[in-house]
This record gives C-alpha cells, structure tokens and sequence, in this order.
C-alpha cells in the first residue's frame, strides 16, 4: 500500500512532472490503518501535513507521530514509510520532492525495503526529542549525516517562534515575518538540495515585491489573503497551495484585519546558492507594488 498520490502538473512542465520549476508537489490521502512500505530513493522529500490524526513517518528507524501543519523530513536515500494509527482519521498532507532534478542529473534511483518494512527499537519520536529544544545540542550529540538530525519540525512550536520573533522584528518588507527551517547541528537548510520556510503576515500587511532566481511553492497554513505574482491576483485562504517560478515578481497580502496568516513553502534555493546562481531584486517603481492586470 502505497496511499494514493495525485500530482500537481504545471502544463509547461509536464514533460519533467514538476509543478514548479525542477520541484514534484503531490497531493497524498492515507485512510486509518493503512500502511506503506519501506523504500528509499535518490530524491529529497518532504512532507507538510494538512489534515487528519494518527499520521506518522519512520526515517532511518525514527518514528514520528504527526500532527496538522507538522513538517517532517525524507532526505535522499534514507529508508522511510509513513501510515497512519488504527485509532486515526484520513490524513491529506503535501509531498514535495526534488525528483525531476535528480532525474535531469541522471542520478535517481528507487529501491523497496528488503524486509518491506523497517525494523527499530529507537523510542517513538526520539528525534524531535534529542533535537527539537531551540538552543540546544546534547553533549553526547554524534550526529554524521549531511542532513538535519531533526526530521520533525512541530508547528505548535514554529508558530510560537514566529510570534516571540514578530514582538522584535519589524520583519522583512518582501515576505513579513519569515522564518528559516534549519539542520540544528549546523544552522544550515535541513537537507541539501531543497529548503523550506514559514512566514507570518500580521494582520492586514501587504508585502512590497520582489523577484529572485529558484522556485517556490506555497501552502496556506493560516488564514486567508492574496499574492500578485507577474501582475495577476491569487486569492488563497488555508490549504491552498501556490508557486512562484524564477524571476517573477511577488507580493503578499494579509486580507484580515484581525488575525494574522502563515505560510509555508519549500524551494530549490540551496542548489541555487551552491552552485551560485542565486540573485534577487526589489521593486522600485509603483512604492514597491505591482500594477494588478488579472
């Protein structure tokens, strides 16, 4: 069992099956009960979470549980599966991989689990356990792997990092009140080829816009708003899922006057910056906003 998977086809990527650049967004259900099987691949992956209880991931031997607006980690080829309790409800939650670049590097592979599933002793959520307090590393840490010992990012906790940081901050004028996912033991994005971020608008913001190199895709996991991304207007509200494709200009709108909105997004910007690529630029004209055409 596998859950079932419906893809998010950009029609002028259709050929690479990526919605937004070199980066696969799918959409996953799994019912209560029901399990996949171990496998591992060339491609990172991640997983943010949208509805449903009982969800959980094991990476490497590591079980997680998860929660709505949790974000967890599959890097590249590590052993994982995922299902969902007999005690849960029908989960729906985001995939996103960096296949269609693994493809294009001619480096994927896929490989089943010889045993179909993993066997650990390791404590339920150790990770996010041993990793997880803001700060601090355990002295007996020996962590070897190029990507994040943390494979859980908790959003009870990334909400309350936002709001202790939006009391400090003025914040940035092109995404608000943002916020970076990080390899803990490194201060470096969690994994190496993609990165993700959470960002607070607070009540009624409205972003100035800017353009960059590398490829972004929202979800809404708070409230409800708008972004101009090129001149056109998309309205979205929580569990809508967006992208902004390289070099196009974008802006954020928090459309409530009482409550603030969060989003969530991955993206290639760690190739970007590695291989050098990485530029960005301001809008000057207009006080830093678009001319809405659509």
């Amino acid at each position: 069992m596998r859950g079932r998977v419906v893809y998010l086809r950009n029609p002028k990527r259709r050929e690479v099956s990526a919605a937004c650049g070199w980066l696969f967004s799918g959409i996953q259900t799994m019912k209560a009960g029901e399990r996949a099987g171990a496998h591992r691949h060339a491609a990172s992956a991640l997983r943010f979470i949208m509805e449903g209880t009982g969800a959980y991931t094991i990476v490497e031997g590591h079980k997680m549980s998860l929660g709505a607006k949790d974000f967890v980690l599959t890097p590249n080829g590590t052993w994982h599966e995922h299902g969902i309790e007999e005690d849960g409800s029908t989960c729906l939650w985001q995939d996103g991989l960096d296949i269609p670049l693994t493809n294009a590097l001619e480096a994927n592979f896929y490989e089943v689990h010889p045993e179909d599933y993993q066997a650990s002793n390791l404590p339920l959520d150790d990770s996010p356990a041993t990793y997880g307090s803001p700060a601090l590393m355990p002295e007996l840490d020996k962590w070897d792997q190029p990507y994040s010992p943390l494979l859980k990012f908790r959003w009870d906790q990334t909400y309350e990092a936002l709001q202790n940081y939006a009391k400090v901050t003025d914040g940035s004028p092109y995404d608000g009140v943002i916020m970076r996912y990080i390899n803990p033991k490194t201060g470096a994005d969690p994994m190496l080829t993609m990165g993700a971020n959470m960002q607070l608008l607070r009540p009624s913001e409205h972003t100035k816009a800017h353009r960059h190199t590398g490829n972004i895709i929202y979800q809404v996991a708070k409230g409800e708003g708008y972004s101009v991304i090129n001149g056109k207007r998309f309205d979205w509200k929580e569990k809508d899922i967006f992208c902004v494709p390289p070099w196009m200009w974008h802006e954020h709108c928090n459309t409530q006057s009482g409550e603030d909105a969060c989003l969530f997004s991955f993206h290639d910007l760690p190739t970007m910056r590695k291989l050098g690529f990485y530029a960005e630029q301001a809008l000057e004209d207009n006080g830093g906003h678009q001319v809405v055409n659509g």
